[in-house]
């Protein structure tokens, strides 16, 4: 595949002008910024409060094991919260307008365990540009080999029953971050297509420093004050990184990869046929966007449609924003995905997964 991958603006090019100049509308009749609310900084101080207290609680807290197994399954869900919640928004710079106040936010990505620097790359730059693209978007390559997500992907005789296995394999996406994945998308040459861009000095830095801390955080520490014994601790670390990870798997497949999301090849010459934006909707799908506890928790990405049109805008303003894409799409005869429900959602997944394993 050519890694010149280019959109070539030759159907319904004018949608995205003009559900952009309708966003642009919106926002200045409603005289309202693009950026964090009231509503948003609430939020985060509930989310970043609650990682605090329940790391403390596990510390101090004197519970005994199963106590401290569940309190470590709940710090780890927080974790994935924060990350959608506040990390997310701040590395796409849709948190604030002050780019000071995105990256401390943006920093406290490491105290979930992953690098905001290769996040940024792999999905800022990488995903967002060739969501779904086989070869390109390294999002969609879960486990490659056991789990096929693709047709163009070469199917083989054990994914027959990746239905059944690929979501306990969800719940290792965290651990896969903290001890290997960041580590090996920063050393590549390419992430995908995307040739790897020259890391300054002091990202090198960073990252090991980082992850130095976060072993300090939730592998020294624990073991240092706990009174438990070693398995005990393996058992909670990996029940935490477990819940985080199948939380953090979840969400991003029920917006990719379930029944009507395409996942489109470029021709000989790196072209798609096919403008960005009707490329986004295309391959990206909403679940439960009626649901004030699946935006609350999610952090909008259960919009996702309305995400990857505009990034930059923060998470809080994607209910009003999906009136104004759906709206366009319609009348650009173009697709817009939702499924309704959370487990309707997650079924139509399953029944993905099942069909891409025959």
């Amino acid at each position: 595949m050519s890694a010149s991958l280019k959109f070539t603006n030759v159907s319904r090019s004018t949608f995205f002008a003009t559900v952009r100049q309708r966003v642009d509308i919106y926002f200045q009749s409603q005289q309202l910024s693009r950026h964090a609310n009231g509503a948003m900084w609430a939020k985060t101080i509930f989310f970043l409060t609650s990682f605090v207290g329940l790391y403390c609680l596990i510390l101090f807290g004197s519970f005994g094991p199963w106590a401290l197994l569940g309190l470590a399954g709940l710090l780890g869900a927080c974790c994935a919260f924060i990350g959608f919640n506040v990390c997310h928004d701040a590395m796409h710079g849709a948190f604030s307008s002050s780019k000071r106040v995105n990256k401390i936010f943006s920093l406290v990505f490491n105290l979930i365990g992953a690098s905001p620097y290769v996040w940024t790359i792999t999905h800022n730059i990488v995903h967002h540009t060739y969501t779904n693209i086989p070869g390109h978007d390294e999002d969609i390559e879960v486990a490659p080999g056991l789990v096929r997500l693709s047709e163009e992907e070469p199917l083989r005789p054990w994914q027959r029953y990746q239905h059944l296995y690929a979501f306990p394999l969800y719940g290792l996406a965290s651990l896969s971050w903290v001890l290997r994945k960041d580590y090996l998308k920063f050393f590549k040459d390419k992430i995908g297509q995307h040739p790897t861009p020259a890391h300054p000095r002091r990202e090198v830095i960073n990252l090991f420093a980082y992850k130095a801390l976060y072993y300090l955080l939730f592998i020294v520490v624990p073991l240092v004050v706990l009174d438990i014994t070693w398995w005990q601790f393996v058992l909670g670390f990996l029940g935490m990184h477990f819940v985080e990870g199948l939380v953090l798997g979840l969400v991003f497949q029920l917006a990719h990869v379930v029944e009507g999301t395409a996942f489109p090849s470029p021709d000989e010459t790196g072209d798609l046929q096919e403008a960005w934006a009707v490329h986004q909707l295309r391959t990206t799908a909403n679940f439960s966007p009626q649901s004030a506890v699946a935006a609350f928790l999610c952090g909008g990405l259960n919009r996702q449609i309305e995400h990857h049109l505009f990034p930059r805008v923060c998470h809080v303003h994607y209910p009003a924003l999906s009136t104004i894409v759906r709206q366009t799409a319609h009348e650009f005869g173009l697709p817009y995905l939702e499924n309704p429900t959370f487990t309707g959602a997650l079924h139509s997944h399953y029944r993905m997964l099942y069909k891409l394993g025959r």
